[in-house]
């Protein structure tokens, strides 16, 4: 449907076009609070240096020179959003980007906005071809996407013919081609994500275990164990009783 508009310029093309094209408006909220995320120029500066390094806020606050209080407001601010994630390790908290399409598409963003508005940057980059898609074939892309995509829907058991007709790629080419880039079969890398998932999840909340195993994609809290201890060594509640106790 069309609205009828006060002011009539003859563009019915133009408003036909916008009508079909124009997304839901909750969707910009969305990408709004997204890009609000990074409105402050040393919480982008942190974000950027977790896009590419994994490291602790004593280190990050001497390296970016922000103060320890500052820094660990902006971190706070990141992982609420869900861009950025963290690991604990002793008594040492590791953070770095979260492995998934909307933070690696804020990196993406970021990186191009600065190559068109920061001359040196622009300099720099045709000189050292800093952006890594630049040398990636479309196969290569698409093997990307694909990962993203999974990454982003853990929770779903999506099947290789599934994948196949959303990316538009042979099934054999498809788990051929993903295995030379990311070293192991589909099934076998996506485990690893659903597993550091889970060990967020059990290190940083209380939420139960089936709650957890769920939200991973597995329908059967001992299948989801099992795998778990073939990863970690320990079962699902023996590594959360000892992180609790380090």
């Amino acid at each position: 449907m069309i609205l009828k508009l006060p002011h009539e310029h003859g563009n019915k093309k133009a408003k036909e076009f916008i009508a079909r094209t124009m997304p839901e408006r909750e969707n910009f909220k969305i990408v709004a609070d997204l890009f609000r995320l990074i409105d402050d120029p040393n919480r982008l500066l942190i974000f950027w240096t977790l896009c590419h390094i994994e490291e602790c806020v004593i280190n990050l606050s001497a390296m970016l020179d922000i103060s320890s209080p500052a820094l660990s407001h902006h971190l706070k601010i990141l992982k609420a959003g869900g861009i950025i994630v963290s690991r604990r390790e002793g008594k040492e908290v590791y953070y770095k980007c979260a492995d998934t399409v909307q933070a690696k598409a804020i990196h993406r963003a970021a990186e191009q906005i600065m190559m068109i508005s920061c001359p040196k940057r622009q300099s720099e980059a045709c000189i050292a071809h800093t952006d890594p898609q630049e040398h990636l074939s479309e196969q290569e892309k698409i093997i990307r996407d694909v990962h993203d995509y999974l990454a982003s829907h853990l929770k779903e058991r999506i099947t290789i013919d599934e994948l196949s007709h959303r990316f538009l790629m042979n099934p054999t080419t498809l788990k051929t081609e993903f295995k030379n880039m990311y070293g192991n079969s589909i099934a076998a890398h996506i485990k690893e994500h659903r597993m550091e998932k889970a060990a967020e999840y059990l290190r940083n909340t209380d939420i139960a275990i089936s709650e957890i195993a769920a939200s991973v994609g597995y329908t059967s809290q001992s299948k989801f164990s099992q795998g778990f201890s073939e990863t970690y060594g320990a079962l699902p509640s023996e590594y959360r009783k000892s992180d609790k106790n380090n």
